[in-house]
Order: structure tokens, then sequence, then C-alpha cells
């Protein structure tokens, strides 16, 4: 049986033939336009993050930063595996003018194919400095950007299926910064026990000083819409080996293995993603 081919159209080819910027160009722009001058401090803050009261108010209200109102979405494309090098090239030559406009409150933070896990597989983290409101307002300068339009067109081709959540950044995580590379990146994803979001989140302030020393710690998120009671939890390594090593320095370190007694009873269902960045990844 022949092998099934991907067709690229007119459309697809001529947004392909546009120059795009370069890495360096994206990582220097998420860098000015969406630093916060508070993440320097957040992991000496995590150190000293007193246990918060379940009572009082939304999970969300409790858990996440207060120094910032940044809100992400993270995207998760299935892609037909004929089509994933088209896929990859279409995204590499749209996505970075979004990520430079500066017209558009919203920035890529990471974008990735997943190695192992879910094969031919996308996954995009991005990040809308002011919130919901940003949100909004990129959604509605999307609706009228007619390059955008023809992108999502000839992606729409090329995809099986894909779906997204909007989430928050637990105040106790570093603010996820561009790194240069070369990296492999892991996604854990925790689905949790309604009710126990606040309960993770006590033990992980405590926990994530464990996980600190080979800066591995990226970023950390839990879902306000889509499936709810979702935590990711993002990481960076320099291979797999890195990762194993660094791991298992871990579990020499007193108190990690309490977090995991106390967090592993909170989980209905985990999973684990090893990714590649992609060459417009503010994450390399």
């Amino acid at each position: 049986m022949a092998p099934r081919l991907c067709i690229i159209s007119a459309s697809a080819r001529r947004l392909l033939g546009k120059p795009g910027p370069r890495a360096g160009d994206l990582a220097a722009a998420a860098a000015v336009r969406f630093y916060s001058k508070d993440s320097e401090g957040s992991w000496f803050r995590s150190l000293f993050v007193h246990k918060v009261d379940p009572r009082k108010d939304a999970h969300s209200t409790l858990l996440s930063k207060k120094e910032t109102s940044n809100l992400y979405k993270i995207q998760f494309h299935n892609v037909k595996p004929e089509c994933l090098d088209a896929y990859n090239s279409l995204t590499e030559a749209v996505l970075p003018t979004l990520h430079l406009d500066e017209d558009y409150p919203c920035s890529l933070v990471g974008n990735w194919n997943t190695w192992y896990g879910e094969q031919d597989q996308a996954v995009h983290l991005w990040r809308f400095s002011g919130g919901y409101p940003a949100l909004m307002d990129c959604m509605n300068k999307l609706k009228t950007n007619k390059e955008y339009l023809e992108f999502r067109r000839e992606r729409s081709k090329m995809l099986l299926s894909r779906r997204n959540q909007l989430l928050l950044e637990f105040s106790f995580w570093n603010e996820p910064q561009p790194r240069a590379g070369p990296n492999i990146y892991e996604l854990r994803t925790y689905k949790l026990k309604p009710g126990t979001m606040i309960e993770w989140g006590n033990n992980w302030a405590r926990a994530i000083k464990y996980r600190q020393e080979n800066q591995e710690a990226v970023g950390g998120f839990f879902s306000q819409i889509g499936e709810l009671y979702v935590v990711h939890h993002l990481w960076a390594y320099k291979d797999l080996q890195s990762r194993e090593e660094t791991r298992n320095a871990a579990w020499r370190k007193r108190g990690w293995d309490e977090n995991v007694y106390y967090t592993v009873p909170l989980v209905r269902h985990m999973e684990s993603r090893i990714m590649i960045p992609l060459k417009i990844s503010p994450l390399q």
C-alpha cells in the first residue's frame, strides 16, 4: 500500500513562503513584553508560603498569582501522521507574527511535538497578559485577521482532533521564561478528585523547593475552563538521563517523600508527555 501524502494547498504554500522571524527574536520579544518583575522572587516567596484556608474563597483566587493577571491557554492538536511536517512548517510560518505583534496581548510560551506519549501531536502554550479581557481582545482581533483565518482553514485540513484549556499559574511556581536549549520537556498532567485542588496546592507549595536545584521547574498550572481539576507541571531536562538523575535526587531529600505520600491519593489519573520544542518555541 502506498503511503498517504499530505496535500498542501496553494493557500498553505503561500503562507509557508513568507519569511518568518528567527527563534532568537521570539525569545527576546517574550522576555521584553511579558516578563514579570515579581517573577524573580516567586520561588523565594514559595519557601514561606502559608497554608490557604479552603473555606474562604474559590481555589482559583487562593492558589493563583496575585501580582500578575496572566491567563494561559494550552492547545493539544492531534495531527494526521502524514501531515505533521507540513503542520509544523505552517505553524512556524504564521504563529510568530502574532507573538511579535504588540497589538495582540498574547505571546507564545512554548511549542512542542510530543516525543513519548500521544504520537503525531503538537502542544502549544500561550500567555495572555491581562487575563480574560486580553483573551477576548485577542480573539476579536483574530476574527478579522485574514492571514490567520486562512491559516486556520489550512490547518484544519491537517488535523484529526484538537482541544484546549484555559489555565491559571500556581502562585508558588516559577513564571515560565524563555530558555536556551537544547532541552527536552516533560508535561506531567494530573486529573484530581473534585474538591482537592487546595490540598494539592498546599503540599506542592512546600515541595517545589526540592525540585529547583537543576532549574528543571518551568511552570505549574491548573485548569479554569475545559476539563476541570486538571493540573499541569512543566519540567525541562537536558536529556532523558538527566531527567532520571534529577528525579532520583529528589527522593534523597527529606520531605519529598511526604509530598508524594499526601498527594498521590488526590489523583484520579496521571499522564506524562516527553516533548521536543519546535524551532519557534521560546522554550528551547
